[in-house]
């Protein structure tokens, strides 16, 4: 059902209108929240089906918005707070003579939502993830991290996450303690937070008297575990995890599942992306498959028991 009104829905035709001859494009849905007085952008992506043949009307574009409006804010656009992640239109190109790593990669993570990120090798799911973390410029796009733009306000965006990589960078001449207080003056954590904190996420990741030792003496599971625990110490809003179960044995693997589903129960997001489909079905509520650095298909894990059984065959559509 519509909500926009007949003025509303001229204002905003009037305003693509002559953004799209002075620019070439349709304008971002935050710059028609912004300039047609909607609200919040909330409003705009509940009511995305105003947009459809205003920006653009061919039949691509309404099967690729509706399903956006459908899986991506059903249970969390619901409230004026803002988004803990909203990637817009997001391009990626690593030179003038390669072609795009990524092409207007769209979607959003809400409170407490773990969200997967799968596809085959090489389909650019490391490439957004350090887009969405400022680890590489994007070519365009928008990225907005707890309301924070990425391009206007990088400081305050980042302070809002943390991202643990594949390769699990860390201080290998420091012990795992030292890097642990560590990233907790960078985060500015206080002393004896830091301590309750470290005390906690040992409950989950067992390093015990290991902490002490010198990481270079790490195991890569060990490595990757305290690379976890290094990256939670301040609490991000924004957890966001590429391949991190690589490397891990059963019990760690089923410590970090369950640490992962009672952090999003305290509200926090978790953006991960993975291989590992039985542990993407076991902890993920959302699935997104990125195939040639563009988003195919998106799965709603929690609410579709069907989909869900067939996260293989999703999968492996993907990979052909």
């Amino acid at each position: 059902m519509n909500v926009f009104n007949e003025q509303q829905l001229k204002s905003i035709y009037d305003y693509i209108i002559n953004y799209q001859r002075t620019n070439g494009k349709a304008p971002s849905y935050r710059l028609i929240m912004k300039n047609c007085n909607l609200g919040s952008l909330a409003t705009v992506y509940r009511n995305v089906n105003d947009m459809i043949f205003l920006c653009n009307n061919t039949k691509q574009v309404k099967m690729k918005r509706n399903k956006f409006l459908q899986i991506s804010t059903e249970n969390c656009l619901n409230s004026s707070e803002a988004l803990p992640l909203e990637v817009i239109s997001l391009y990626k190109k690593y030179s003038k003579k390669t072609n795009y790593a990524i092409t207007d990669v769209t979607f959003s993570a809400c409170k407490g939502e773990i969200v997967g990120l799968l596809g085959p090798n090489g389909a650019g799911k490391s490439t957004t993830l350090k887009c969405i973390t400022n680890m590489i410029p994007i070519t365009s796009g928008e990225v907005f991290i707890c309301g924070y733009s990425l391009k206007t306000s990088p400081i305050q965006a980042l302070k809002q996450l943390s991202f643990v990589t594949d390769n699990h960078s860390v201080f290998v001449k420091m012990t795992g303690m030292q890097y642990l207080s560590f990233m907790a003056d960078v985060f500015g954590v206080e002393k004896s937070e830091r301590e309750r904190r470290i005390s906690e996420l040992d409950e989950y990741f067992k390093m015990g008297d290991d902490i002490y030792k010198l990481i270079a003496e790490y195991s890569h599971g060990m490595k990757q575990k305290i690379c976890m625990m290094g990256s939670l110490i301040h609490k991000p809003k924004l957890w966001i995890l590429d391949e991190p179960m690589i490397g891990l044995d059963p019990r760690t693997q089923c410590a970090v599942i369950d640490f992962i589903h009672s952090y999003a129960s305290q509200g926090n997001t978790i953006l991960l992306s993975s291989h590992n489909l039985d542990a993407v079905k076991r902890i993920c509520d959302r699935a997104i498959f990125i195939k040639g650095g563009k988003i195919t298909t998106i799965i709603d894990l929690k609410n579709n028991s069907q989909e869900t059984s067939e996260l293989e065959k999703y999968y492996l559509s993907q990979e052909e």
